[in-house]
């Protein structure tokens, strides 16, 4: 804990400073209209997200920022419902009142501003592909965790486990190639595991920034393939008390979730605390009650801080515990699944919400400063993270760990952003982290005590024009890894492995008009090899196999191109994009049939080799709206991986998918937002496959849903929705389930698990201000 230490001295001592030396206060007004009938647009939301602030316009569409610094260029973002949202760079040292004017549409508000790039910019400005997933697509869509409820997106794909554990994918690529960043700090949570999911609050996020494609300039290791930025919301303007309280239930496997929030504002002194918990018993398939498949999930995090004339600095702490129940499949004669004594499970023991054995019992604290300090007219952006994760899995009632993984981590994120000189816009920062894990106190041992560190540093500038900008950025990384030597009922030896490396990034977009722009981006990325990579040794249970590391592992190295045209006016909005990715020493494990026998059971081994890869693909999104009442929304992704050494297909690589969707809007009196929906979700055959793995069938899922807006009174409202997922309880097995037959080899009976059958959820989310000072 000294470090953590050392950051927060270091940190409060900059706040003292830079109070001390502060520009001095200013205000920011205006009004906000609507740009055809100039009337007032009361409730408009305007906020400044590189400050952490937002104010809602009056009845007279007025607005007052204050406590803002007096010098200083920021982007500013207007958005209302039914309207375009906008963005303007703002100049606070020679600034009058300020007027925004905008315009209707019938195509949904996002959120335009990106701040998962070196200086937060207006997407189309952004030469990097990014997407942003809003908190009603979050909530209003079935999901039973994070990462599901992001998978509808484009080139957006998991990794699952039954419905508790889901690990993302991005363009073909997960586990360690994706960087999850939560309140500004890379997750470490023992993401190389199969069955390890993300340790994260659903309900807390209040939207999503996925960065598709190499992100090593800002993240370093590890972000080979994208990043999932979770953020949340700005906090509650000046002078406001509120919160939400938001609970569902789905039908499939009686999850049933809920959370409160609390949140404040005086005078710049911000605060909030959310408690959230979710439970559910075993889910079904079309065929049958998967045992034991039940979870539960726990979730506190609070947050205080302050936003005054010299920035802002939040500090944020969640305390995570998910408890996880897991089978290993075996079927008697009849193709029942049955326990370790034979016997068929019963119901009561299926819709029993105590967890079983085996189990795994996953706790993950997490302590994050935030802070942005403004001097002159540059800012120093800041991230100190301290994370615990504790990764337990028990296999018989009274006895011990049979497997315990425990990890301490350290980090800090550095930007300092300079003033921008004739549309030039540099950013330097460094970045690193310390991780100590211990893991062989458990009865079993899968990979050795190790400690990591990671050190970065990068230089990044932005040139903008009218309609056109021009960025580049270089990085250095180094790495280095230590394995400690074990011997017990397996066995590690020690290795010492450094590794660095030089990123680079370009990338341009243009304006053609205010609808149609276009953006490309050319990067490199790097990806060190993980802890299991390098020394596994044992059998991995949750993953039914024994895995062999090496420690002669290279980094992989990627080299990638992507391009995307966008068009967005008031009835249309359309993005088409392809990428290309070479990577170089591209890992992966790989079997020759060898099987080893553990405690009377047979386990085919996998060791961890490299080739090199190649991976490309197109993502395409439609969404039409020719009057006000009818949404259509499409979207479309294919990836292809080629392993360019042997000429085969890479593993594990999603299906193509067509979602579509079909939502009417009608207006009924005394509510707002009512919909109707109806979807289908096509998966394309995916035969594509490594040797060792098996295809998977093409199939169809219909959706549906319904909901609405009730207005209690003119502040107050409550909104209700049903949505169901596989209405017609297609059995089917998603290529990337790990449930799915032959996953491991065609020799292994035990698999062949269908995912979720029908789900329907009912859901209700209640908004609410308690107190206006």
């Amino acid at each position: 804990m000294k470090n953590i230490h050392l950051f927060l001295v270091v940190i409060l001592s900059a706040f003292v400073l830079t109070n001390s030396f502060a520009a001095d206060i200013s205000e920011l007004s205006g009004k906000i209209i609507d740009a055809q009938s100039q009337s007032a647009l009361p409730g408009a939301t305007i906020a400044i997200p590189d400050l952490r602030v937002s104010v809602v316009a009056d009845k007279n569409g007025d607005f007052t920022f204050k406590n803002l610094p007096a010098r200083g260029r920021f982007l500013v973002q207007v958005s209302y419902v039914g309207y375009s949202t906008i963005t303007q760079l703002i100049d606070f040292s020679n600034q009058s009142t300020l007027a925004f004017s905008l315009h209707p549409s019938v195509i949904e508000g996002r959120e335009v501003i990106i701040t998962g790039s070196a200086t937060s910019s207006d997407n189309r400005k952004n030469s990097t592909s990014v997407a942003s997933v809003s908190k009603a697509d979050l909530l209003y869509h079935p999901s039973t965790n994070l990462i599901d409820a992001i998978s509808r997106v484009p080139g957006i794909s998991q990794i699952t486990t039954g419905p508790s554990i889901s690990k993302p994918v991005i363009r073909g690529l997960s586990y360690n190639r994706v960087v999850t960043v939560n309140d500004g700090v890379k997750q470490q949570g023992q993401q190389w595991g199969d069955e390890h999911g993300i340790e994260i609050d659903q309900y807390s996020a209040d939207h999503i920034e996925v960065l598709r494609g190499p992100a090593s300039l800002m993240y370093g290791s590890d972000a080979l393939g994208g990043v999932i930025n979770i953020l949340d919301g700005l906090p509650t303007p000046d002078g406001t008390l509120r919160g939400e309280f938001l609970t569902n239930y789905a039908s499939n496997n009686g999850l049933s979730g809920s959370s409160l929030m609390l949140q404040g504002n005086e005078n710049g002194l911000i605060y909030k605390a959310r408690a959230s918990y979710k439970n559910a018993y075993s889910y079904q398939t079309p065929t049958e009650y998967v045992p034991n498949s039940s979870f539960n999930e726990t979730n506190f995090e609070g947050q205080i801080g302050l936003n005054k004339k010299w920035g802002y600095a939040h500090l944020d702490a969640s305390s995570f515990h998910n408890n996880i129940g897991f089978y290993e499949p075996v079927r008697n004669e009849s193709g029942e699944l049955i326990d370790e004594e034979g016997n068929v499970f019963t119901d009561n023991q299926n819709k029993d919400r105590t967890l079983a054995f085996p189990k795994q019992d996953v706790r993950h604290t997490k302590f994050a400063l935030n802070s942005n300090l403004l001097f002159g007219e540059g800012s120093l952006k800041s991230t100190f993270g301290y994370q615990h994760n504790q990764r337990r899995e028990l296999e018989t009632a009274g006895e011990g760990n049979a497997l315990f993984l425990n990890s301490h981590t350290y980090s800090y994120d550095l930007k300092y952003s300079f003033k921008d000189q004739n549309g030039w816009a540099p950013v330097v920062g460094v970045s690193g982290e310390f991780i100590h894990s211990s893991n062989t106190t458990g009865e079993e041992q899968l990979i050795p005590d190790y400690n990591s560190q990671a050190l970065g540093g990068f230089a990044y500038i932005k040139k903008t024009w009218d309609n056109d900008t021009f960025n580049a950025g270089a990085r250095f990384d180094y790495r280095k890894m230590t394995g400690k030597a074990f011997d017990g009922d397996a066995t590690f030896d020690a290795f010492n492995n450094e590794f660095s490396h030089i990123t680079g990034a370009l990338g341009y977009t243009h304006e053609f008009n205010d609808d149609f722009s276009f953006k490309t981006n050319a990067g490199s990325a790097f990806r060190a090899p993980n802890i299991a990579e390098l020394s596994s040794n044992g059998v991995h249970e949750g993953a039914f196999r024994y895995e062999v590391g090496n420690a002669n592992l290279k980094p992989e190295q990627s080299y990638q191109l992507d391009a995307a045209f966008d068009y967005q006016n008031q009835y249309i909005s359309a993005s088409l994009g392809g990428f290309a990715n070479y990577i170089n020493d591209y890992i992966y494990y790989s079997t020759n049939g060898e099987t080893r026998l553990i405690d009377d059971r047979n386990f085919p081994v996998y060791s961890f080799v490299q080739d090199n890869a190649f991976l490309r693909g197109i993502e395409l999104s439609l969404t039409l709206h020719p009057v006000k009442f009818i949404h259509f929304e499409n979207g479309f992704s294919y990836t292809r991986a080629t392993n360019r050494t042997t000429k085969e297909s890479l593993p594990f690589i999603p299906a193509a998918t067509l979602r579509n969707e079909l939502r009417f809007e009608p207006t009924i009196s005394g509510t707002s937002h009512t919909y109707f929906s109806v979807g289908i979700d096509n998966f394309f055959k995916q035969n594509k496959i490594d040797q060792f793995e098996s295809a998977t069938s093409a199939y169809t899922l219909l959706n549906a849903a319904i909901g609405t807006t009730l207005q209690i009174s003119k502040s107050q409202h409550v909104t209700l929705y049903i949505a169901g997922k596989n209405l017609l309880n297609k059995a089917y097995y998603d290529h990337l389930s790990r449930f799915k037959p032959g996953r491991l080899s065609d020799e292994d009976p035990t698999l062949g698990i269908y995912n979720m059958g029908r789900n329907i959820t009912f859901g209700i989310n209640v908004p609410f201000t308690l107190k206006h000072y």
